[in-house]
């Protein structure tokens, strides 16, 4: 079976706020691991690092200090920490070093929109975007690159496209992918410049004293727990994330709102939302699938557990998508209509609210 490497903007652009962590299609793998000599004088990691990393230059090692990756003694360093004597380096990476290579596979996929240029996938939950760690197989990549690939021919030549950004596992909606290396020079770009316009319909516990909103806080590594991310309102650590938030659909216990980014970290949404009190509905990472909200009573509790046995996933959606297209120059829109789980748990909410007063809580 032929196999092809996938370009990646990661060079380019930030990858977008919803990279899967709990399927481990995000996974940390260890790349570098020393333990500095006992005559080594006081040295900054970033200069350290650079004679003994391959291909590595110090701007990139000051932007894996900023994100988290590199650990002395089990803790998190700035690129400014002076490495010591006997020292415990590690340096991690979120690319499986053995998994770069992707296998084609066959599947269905839900194609928007195609052109020479680029395509408009709806990923449909439960589709994990991109192979690592644990899922290898079955992903949206293999899919593109079956659905991409010449069948016809004994000895194709290999498929290219560029995966712009991501939306994790169980989050529903839309994704662009570049044909080519043109295309994707172009979106990545439109991405770095914060240029894409981008909306997410979110089912979060709690009820807003306001109409609409915007959240600021700096979103980086969770400094114990490093495979979740955490919100840094004094901006000290992470990076800078603003998340505009608006008041679709009131359900007393439960908000749908719409989410515009302004920049695209990993999991912003879904942190943001934990920052300021209000969860994901059913997001087991971030806190959102247990009662957070609303009554003591047993058919409240029977209720929502039949909402998460009915959308076993965080209520998230990325809606709608819009850019510059790269070859046209022609401003293009595309909308994803919510699926069937999200609209299901909708209007079972609405059922509940309209059959009983608000209960106090």
């Amino acid at each position: 079976m032929q196999k092809f490497k996938i370009l990646m903007a990661e060079e380019l652009i930030e990858l977008d706020d919803e990279l899967e962590n709990e399927e481990g299609s995000e996974e940390l793998y260890e790349r570098v691991n020393i333990i500095a000599d006992k005559g080594q004088e006081p040295l900054r990691i970033d200069k350290f690092l650079m004679n003994r990393v391959e291909g590595a230059t110090r701007n990139k090692i000051q932007q894996a200090c900023e994100d988290g990756l590199v650990v002395v003694n089990d803790k998190p360093v700035k690129s400014n920490y002076k490495v010591k004597a006997h020292d415990h380096i590690i340096v991690f990476t979120s690319k499986n070093p053995e998994n770069m290579e992707v296998v084609p596979e066959e599947m269905p996929l839900d194609i928007v929109f195609e052109d020479e240029d680029i395509m408009l996938i709806n990923k449909h939950p439960g589709m994990v975007v991109h192979p690592g760690c644990g899922n290898y197989t079955g992903t949206l990549v293999n899919g593109l690159a079956w659905y991409l690939g010449d069948h016809t021919n004994p000895e194709p030549a290999l498929p290219r496209f560029g995966l712009v950004h991501r939306i994790d596992k169980n989050t529903s909606g839309l994704l662009v992918i570049a044909k080519s290396d043109k295309a994707m020079n172009d979106l990545a770009k439109q991405f770095f410049d914060h240029s894409v316009q981008r909306r997410y319909l979110a089912l979060v516990w709690g009820d807003f004293e306001e109409d609409e909103g915007t959240v600021v806080a700096h979103v980086g590594r969770h400094q114990r727990f490093r495979k979740i991310m955490d919100a840094y309102p004094d901006g000290e650590y992470g990076k800078e994330a603003i998340t505009h938030y608006k008041v679709l659909e009131r359900f007393n216990y439960v908000t749908l709102i719409e989410c515009r980014l302004e920049t695209g970290r990993t999991h912003q949404i879904r942190v943001h939302m934990q920052h300021i009190g209000h969860s994901l509905f059913n997001d087991s990472t971030y806190g959102g699938d247990r009662i957070r909200k609303g009554t003591i009573f047993a058919k409240y509790k029977q209720f929502v557990e039949n909402c998460f046995e009915l959308m076993p996933r965080h209520a998230l959606h990325a809606q709608t998508l819009g850019f510059v297209h790269p070859r046209t120059r022609q401003p293009i829109h595309f909308e994803s209509p919510l699926p069937a789980d999200f609209t299901a748990v909708l209007d079972k909410w609405r059922t509940y609210v309209s059959a009983r007063p608000l209960q106090e809580e």
